[in-house]
């Protein structure tokens, strides 16, 4: 008993010793440690019950009523980052799917000439449902190519590098170069796609006969002249049709064929022809005869030399090598006029530029697009457009004519005109805790480097939006009245500036003052008033003290409660 009450005095006394060799050890707090845990008692305790932490996984995505954020939203319909509500899937036999991730996914390919990839999420519900599907058609196309899959949420450089933006995106690889999987989701579909990309690819011409019949019946064709059907040649250009959906491939060694598709047989060889039933009829290639040089030629001269904007041919204008376009907008009965000339200037662009024509009053897609391009009117109007990854838009100013547009055009390739970027109108009173934003103020207001900026990037239709907009509200209010502070707010879709790039909605910006000049802070915390006041006195380049309720007004508000108190009693 002795024994047991000196081990317990010996702990207990240790225990004493180390908090107090602790609490002599640890460093004292600051001014503004003990200013901070004030602050942060202050926004807790009128922090909104609702205001939950953040737990989206993919928070910067839009809403279920998303419209076009990007041009090229209309090519597919990939979750871009939803939840999906689905119920639990039945078991599905995954045996011939291969897992990739960063570790071994460049060896894989290197081993394998076909593989066909798709980069999913496991809460994606088109993920989910296309499983079932590629799982069945990784075990008919065995021996022949390899389905393989990445989980894009644990692989984020993959990825990255392969600009995942939604789920699933399948691409097909053929010796290490790759395409997206344009086909429908489905067994069948997948397999006969790959079997074609597997297969010969190329159909050899060798009487006047068979060419006749190719002639009549292709709308769209490429054919080799070679010296011969077989070798180093006819491997280019085989390879080069595997990676080429639209264009059927022939090649020939006849002089006779040859002349029929409008090659000179004395021509040297290899050389190489398109044809189509529309346009420009002919092309002929002066490249190098390589795969890569072919495709290209193939990407660039299979477009019709003005092509009409649908979802059908738009990821034909997005896969395209040439990512600048000229659009003209137009509504269909406004057209006929203007068409003649938009096709006569597109001759001169051919392999430069592609030539687009947006029917405005067109519902499906015609309506949404203009409204991206912030396009209003019956028009014409042209417009310039350097591509989703820079996004840049210019209009052309005054009459819409050959020369016009001829140079438009020059002036576009050679990096000569003024951007344009969509605004509201400036509002003529701009004095709420939360200060409006549009393209005009921008700068006025946002990147003034006397003043720290946050700026919130949103959406009317976005969900998450709604959601944040009380908490964006608090905060601001709580911050009000400290002028080195701006907390702000842009209609995304109705506003642009070249400095406030999104890939979603809502985005959160914080711009230092006196920092301008450099990209602006993604704000990634949880969406509290707690969280975001962390952030910017974290952050901030100019210290600011949070004001605090006036203590007079306190003690008179006490006082008063007091009084009504005593009133209650005396009644009683």
């Amino acid at each position: 008993m002795a024994i047991r009450t000196f081990l317990f005095t010996f702990c207990i006394s240790a225990l004493l010793v180390f908090h107090g060799f602790s609490s002599a050890t640890s460093p004292p707090k600051t001014p503004e440690d003990l200013e901070l845990e004030e602050d942060l008692k202050l926004l807790e305790e009128d922090e909104s019950p609702a205001a939950g932490k953040h737990s989206d996984p993919d928070p910067d995505h839009y809403s279920d009523e998303d419209e076009f954020e990007n041009y090229d939203d209309v090519e597919g319909s990939e979750d871009s980052g939803h939840y999906d509500h689905s119920p639990p899937q039945p078991e599905i036999d995954e045996k011939d799917v291969v897992v990739l991730t960063e570790g071994n996914f460049s060896d894989f390919l290197e081993k394998n000439r076909y593989v066909m990839v798709e980069f999913y999420a496991p809460w994606c519900g088109h993920c989910q449902a296309l499983a079932p599907e590629y799982a069945a058609a990784a075990t008919e196309l065995k021996g022949e190519a390899v389905l393989a899959k990445v989980d894009a949420t644990e692989e984020n450089d993959l990825a990255q590098q392969y600009d995942v933006q939604g789920f699933p995106t399948v691409l097909f690889f053929v010796d290490g170069v790759h395409k997206p999987y344009p086909g429908q989701r489905n067994k069948d579909s997948i397999v006969t796609w790959i079997k074609k990309k597997t297969g010969p690819g190329i159909h050899n011409v060798t009487t006047t006969e068979d060419a006749e019949r190719i002639l009549t019946s292709e709308n769209k064709l490429v054919l080799g002249f070679l010296e011969s059907l077989v070798g180093p040649e006819s491997q280019e250009l085989a390879a080069a049709s595997r990676l080429e959906d639209d264009v059927s491939f022939y090649q020939t060694a006849s002089p006779d064929v040859a002349k029929l598709f409008h090659i000179d047989p004395k021509a040297k060889r290899p050389a190489l022809v398109m044809l189509k039933k529309e346009d420009e009829k002919i092309s002929l290639f002066d490249g190098q005869f390589t795969k890569s040089a072919i495709v290209d030629f193939a990407f660039a001269n299979k477009l019709p030399l003005v092509t009409t904007f649908s979802r059908e041919n738009a990821p034909m204008i997005f896969e395209s090598p040439i990512k600048k376009q000229i659009l003209l907008f137009a509504t269909k009965n406004g057209s006929e006029k203007v068409l003649p000339v938009f096709f006569e200037s597109a001759k001169h662009f051919k392999g430069k530029l592609i030539f687009v024509y947006v029917e405005m009053d067109n519902e499906d897609v015609g309506k949404p697009v203009s409204d991206y391009f912030g396009v209003t009117g019956d028009g014409p109007k042209v417009l310039a457009y350097t591509g989703n990854d820079d996004s840049k838009k210019f209009f052309l100013v005054g009459e819409v004519t050959v020369d016009s547009i001829k140079a438009f055009g020059e002036g576009f390739l050679e990096d000569k005109l003024k951007p344009f970027y969509k605004s509201d109108p400036i509002p003529e009173t701009n004095d709420g805790d939360v200060k409006i934003i549009v393209g005009d103020n921008f700068e006025e207001i946002v990147l003034d480097e006397s003043k720290d900026v946050l700026l919130e990037i949103y959406a009317p239709w976005c969900g998450h939006c709604q959601a944040l907009e009380p908490i964006y509200n608090k905060l601001a209010k709580h911050l009000r009245g400290i002028d080195s502070l701006v907390i702000a707010k842009m209609d995304g879709t109705t506003n642009e500036h070249p400095r406030a790039k999104s890939d979603g909605f809502p985005t959160l910006l914080f711009f230092p003052a006196g920092n301008k000049s450099f990209d602006p802070l993604t704000v990634d915390t949880d969406r509290t008033v707690v969280a975001f006041y962390k952030f910017i006195k974290k952050h901030a380049s100019i210290p600011f003290k949070l004001q605090r309720p006036d203590s007079s007004v306190k003690s008179q508000s006490e006082s008063q409660k007091s009084y009504h108190k005593d009133d209650t009693k005396d009644e009683l």
